[in-house]
């Protein structure tokens, strides 16, 4: 069954009022979300299994733990998938990124796939989707639907902010995917924005209109 979790360390309750102060600049609103990316990271992995190795300090050997079980894999929903990127990468510098882009058809409003560059070895690794605005659901569930098509099994989605709207659709179409935000907010305008949310994520990291 999925399970939401909703990351309130104080450090990414801070950054995230900065991400969402309209007066934050470009520059500042991708340093902020690349910052609390890597520190949801954190909190995305506390689960990742150990394993005992042996190993020999300086001083004399030792019994530690190292992270075993499957690779990572991070897929950042284009475009705005990709300010969360480089976070996460902070953290799990191993692990392999893949992209997937989608546009809504304007007639039928259903996503549409345009782009989806994958790791070869997807199928073996843990991945973890990322897009900081969970807003309708559709890009997010269609998103992760393209990964299982393609034999993907284990699957995390991770968001800046999300709407109840989202996580219901996400909930309803994959209920083996668990959802991180760092703020569940009120509901969706008739526009499709999150209220209060923090505007378009996209054209706020790379200052397009």
């Amino acid at each position: 069954m999925s399970e939401v979790f909703v990351l309130d360390h104080p450090l990414i309750q801070h950054k995230l009022t900065l991400i969402r102060d309209e007066r934050t600049g470009s520059k500042e609103f991708r340093e902020l979300v690349e910052e609390v990316a890597m520190l949801m990271a954190y909190e995305v992995t506390v689960d990742f299994p150990l394993k005992e190795v042996n190993i020999n300090t300086p001083v004399g050997p030792v019994k530690a733990k190292k992270i075993s079980g499957r690779k990572v894999g991070i897929v950042p929903i284009l475009r705005a998938g990709l300010g969360m990127v480089n976070g996460m990468l902070q953290l799990i510098p191993t692990a392999k990124v893949g992209h997937v882009g989608l546009y809504r058809d304007p007639d039928t409003l259903q996503p549409v796939e345009y782009y989806c560059k994958l790791p070869t070895d997807v199928t073996e690794r843990n991945l973890i989707v990322i897009d900081p605005m969970l807003a309708t659901g559709g890009s997010a569930s269609a998103a992760i639907q393209f990964l299982k098509d393609r034999g993907v099994q284990s699957i995390k989605l991770v968001c800046l902010i999300a709407a109840p709207e989202g996580i219901k659709k996400v909930k309803e179409d994959h209920d083996d995917v668990n959802i991180y935000t760092a703020a569940v907010d009120e509901k969706l305008n008739d526009h499709g924005y999150i209220v209060p949310g923090l505007g378009d994520a996209g054209d706020r990291l790379f200052g397009t209109k």
